[in-house]
């Protein structure tokens, strides 16, 4: 499936170790759910349908929704339906389930983008409307070179200042990590928590991770949590309480200065609200739009149809 992955996908190769890693060992993974059309020994199309069967959280296992986290057809194939036929069958294994609702393509932990990319699969983005695919709202990837990055001097006082009100900026103890997981779950989602947990389990160095303290913590933001990549900029959060007070601007600039250390030529992330307070703080900080994605969502319900 590597070499068809690859072929059909060319501004998202992926490796053998991420298929096995985040599909075939996800434990919510289901060979049911995993369409692949093969012709002639090789595998020219696939489309991927999963369910939770374990929680993220708690106890929750999101009963009326399901996802699509990636679909594809080998060039020389398409045309012919074998797309339509390939997500059909995906949700089709969905509905069955009792999914009325099936995402494309912001499925946790383990999504390969956050939505669909029209610029770069424009043929992708057609089929999914054709089959009643609905964009729900529009992230953006954001980029920045650090190659001469200084941290600026407005955010050196900015720090001073903080510092003199009794915040606190540092990489984390190891008695300190539980509680910064659980900052990262409840305050934002759970998949923060994990990556944070399946980082440090991973090995991750602690100067990755950067917090800010205060009477507990109150922000953090990190880099290489996901896939080991350390150039991969977050997760990144900021208690909304302390909103306002540049906890975030400070936390940003600091991993940026930590990620130039290191020798890394650039920072990047996959998902971001343009127009948010975090787009407008990263944009401020150099960082622009690389990539531009549609989460979308198919209802059972819109489609005239009753699932069972």
């Amino acid at each position: 499936m590597l070499d068809g992955w690859n072929r059909s996908l060319p501004a998202d190769p992926t490796t053998a170790r991420w298929l096995r890693d985040c599909v075939l060992l996800d434990p919510n993974f289901d060979p049911a759910g995993l369409r692949v059309a093969v012709l002639a020994g090789e595998v020219v199309g696939a489309a991927y349908a999963v369910r939770r069967l374990t929680p993220l959280a708690g106890t929750d296992l999101d009963p009326e929704t399901g996802w699509i986290p990636f679909f594809f057809v080998a060039p020389e194939h398409r045309g012919g339906g074998l797309g339509r036929r390939l997500l059909r069958e995906a949700l089709d294994f969905l509905r069955e389930d009792g999914r009325s609702q099936v995402d494309f393509a912001s499925y946790t932990p383990n999504y390969v983008l956050p939505g669909i990319d029209p610029q770069a699969y424009p043929d992708g983005h057609r089929l999914l409307t054709d089959l009643g695919f609905t964009t729900l709202y529009s992230p953006v990837a954001m980029d920045r070179g650090l190659v001469g990055y200084v941290t600026p001097d407005e955010v050196h006082e900015l720090r001073a200042r903080r510092a003199g009100e009794g915040y606190d900026f540092r990489s984390p103890q190891d008695g300190e990590l539980p509680e910064l997981i659980r900052f990262a779950a409840d305050v934002f989602n759970p998949d923060w928590g994990e990556a944070l947990r399946n980082a440090v389990l991973g090995g991750i160095p602690r100067e990755r991770i950067l917090i800010a303290r205060r009477d507990g913590i109150v922000g953090f933001a990190m880099h290489g949590a996901y896939r080991g990549v350390p150039e991969r900029f977050g997760p990144f959060g900021v208690d909304p309480a302390e909103r306002g007070t540049g906890l975030g601007k400070i936390l940003l600039h600091a991993t940026m200065t930590r990620m130039r250390a290191e020798g890394l030529h650039s920072s990047w992330f996959l998902w971001t609200g343009e127009a948010s307070p975090a787009g407008h703080l990263y944009t401020k900080a150099g960082y622009s739009v690389t990539r531009r994605f549609h989460v979308m969502r198919w209802r059972a319900e819109e489609r005239g149809e009753v699932t069972g």
